[in-house]
């Protein structure tokens, strides 16, 4: 095959055969596009899935990323992934985590306002453990959604993970007291010993003057707090000696680490009406002081005392009557230009209404004599009748003092202001002060006695003593002492006298044999004369003669009943 024939220029030979012309179907080219089409279209089906499937894009910023991994870090509710941390990074100012989280198309609800987000880490507090799951499968961001329906991508991470979720059964309410102290955030709630809530929140009072906590107690429990109930720091071990013995009280071990709070409702008539939610009470530090009757409007006044108040502090009670009515809030030091002393000022809060029926007594009695039923009226006639303040010890081991109302008719009449602002009460010293006034004039007595010249007198007095115990120890003694020998020797004569072989008492043996047949004789010559009184006329009839033949009785003594 020539050149030519190659390239088709000129015809051939007869013995050559014609070049076939090779000529491809269109088919084949269609088919090896197939394959990225459909590459093209099954990708294309993954994004236009993966965008249905996609839910919104949010921002949560947080303090720390500690414990976050972008494409690995899931975000849960109720242990269930919702979502994954896809991208962190720092804030513009450098204080802060952005942290970006790809929500699922199911959890579109979590991007609306009121929604929480909080980094779920294992803590180890008083109120207990949490979180101690994710030691094995680490760190993950919880989240809570909120009751509202509004869009939102910026959120704010909570450090401390909420106490209650939205939607838990039971009510929140709010505690006012004057210091938080051991209680905190997840401190128990007890109804009758039983934890039935917890503290969820805390922060101070706009002026600073308290504290407002917002508790939490579980349904159906919730039941129990009524518009009536009283709560009280029960925290710690409450110890009281009284005159049945020392008593312990305590809620629970925990309260006594963590804190914790109880509430009843008052004894007696009540109302039992359900409170609402978040209603507001006061927290009392102690069962007995929630439990007492309402103390009404707080009244303050002051007390001038010009003697020593050592032992008066702050919070010692003020008692009228024996009845604690008040405390003091404060003590001062004055100075009296005139008087050139230094008085001490006490003011102390009272509330009349602890008086209970006597407060309304005198209210009505001031309002049925057309007077202003004010406290500051009723003080003034109390006053007149003699009320004065006095500082009392209240106990003489530690030697505190308590300031005492009470009713002393001999005190001098003093003036009292019943429009000062604000109230002076009188005062009188104390029984102490007293004391110390009588044991002053006894000193006073005790220097006016003449010790000096009474001693000398007592000097010459034992002087004369002592010579008179000489000359008895020298003269009276050893007279005193011969006198006795001769007593001794006269009662040793007198007992060999009277012994039993001595002539004496031999004598004194017949003497008395003597006597004895003498009254003999004579009782025999009475009884015969009795029975024949003729004798002393005609002298004693002979015995009759014997009858012959017989022998004649014996003859017998008359007898008078008993033998000699």
């Amino acid at each position: 095959m020539t050149d030519d024939n190659r390239t088709g220029q000129g015809p051939l030979d007869g013995d050559e055969l014609p070049q076939p012309v090779v000529r491809r179907p269109r088919i084949n080219a269609s088919l090896i596009w197939l394959v990225p089409v459909l590459a093209a279209l099954v990708g294309l089906s993954l994004v236009v899935n993966y965008w249905l499937q996609a839910g919104p894009e949010i921002t949560i910023n947080f303090q720390s990323a500690e414990g976050l991994d972008a494409g690995k870090t899931p975000v849960k509710y109720k242990n269930v992934v919702i979502g994954r941390v896809h991208k962190i990074r720092l804030s513009s100012d450098h204080k802060s985590v952005l942290v970006g989280v790809a929500l699922e198309k199911s959890a579109e609800s979590f991007a609306t306002e009121g929604t929480r987000y909080w980094v779920v880490r294992p803590r180890i507090g008083l109120g207990g453990v949490s979180g101690i799951d994710t030691l094995l499968s680490g760190s993950f961001i919880g989240a809570d959604a909120g009751d509202s329906s509004a869009p939102q991508t910026d959120f704010k991470g909570l450090e401390i993970p909420p106490s209650v979720n939205h939607g838990a059964p039971g009510r929140s309410f709010v505690l006012h007291t004057d210091d938080l102290g051991s209680l905190d955030i997840g401190s128990p709630i007890y109804y009758r010993r039983i934890q039935v809530g917890h503290v969820v929140s805390y922060q101070l009072d706009p002026d600073g003057k308290g504290i407002s906590l917002g508790i939490f107690v579980d349904g159906p429990n919730d039941k129990f707090v009524t518009v009536s109930t009283r709560f009280w720091n029960a925290s710690g071990i409450d110890l009281s000696l009284g005159a049945d013995g020392l008593k312990v009280n305590t809620q629970s071990l925990a309260s006594v680490l963590a804190g914790g709070i109880a509430f009843l409702d008052p004894r007696g008539p009540h109302d039992s009406t359900p409170a609402h939610e978040l209603t507001e009470y006061r927290l009392f530090a102690d069962q007995a002081t929630a439990m007492a009757p309402p103390d009404g409007e707080p009244h303050y006044f002051r007390m001038r005392f010009d003697q020593s108040v050592r032992g008066l502090t702050v919070d010692a009670p003020v008692e009228f009557l024996g009845i604690n009515i008040g405390k003091v809030v404060s003590v001062n030091l004055d100075y009296d230009a005139q008087t050139q002393r230094f008085p001490v000022v006490v003011g102390a809060v009272v509330y009349p209404q602890r008086l209970g029926n006597a407060y309304d007594k005198l209210e009505a009695l001031a309002k049925s004599r057309g007077e202003n039923p004010d406290l500051s009226q009723m003080m003034g006639r109390l006053i007149d009748h003699g009320l004065r303040a006095q500082a009392r010890s209240g106990n003489l081991l530690t030697g505190q003092l308590y300031v005492a109302l009470d009713f002393l008719p001999k005190s001098p009449k003093v003036v009292f202001d019943p429009n000062a602002k604000p109230l002076m009460i009188p005062t009188v010293p104390g029984s102490f002060d007293k004391l110390q006034e009588q044991l002053a004039e006894i000193v006073d007595k005790l220097d006016k006695i003449p010790f000096e010249s009474i001693g000398k007198n007592l000097d010459q007095t034992l002087a004369g003593l002592n010579a008179t115990i000489q000359q008895v120890n020298g003269k009276t003694l050893p007279e005193l002492k011969n006198t006795m020998k001769g007593v001794q020797k006269t009662m040793g004569t007198a007992n060999d006298a009277l012994s039993g072989d001595s002539p004496l008492q031999q004598n004194l043996g017949s003497t008395l044999q003597e006597l004895q047949r003498a009254a003999r004789s004579l009782r025999v010559l009475t009884d015969y004369l009795s029975g024949h009184p003729e004798a002393l006329i005609r002298g004693r009839r002979p015995d009759a003669a014997p009858t012959p033949g017989t022998t004649p009785p014996p003859a017998v003594e008359p007898q008078t009943g008993s033998k000699p």
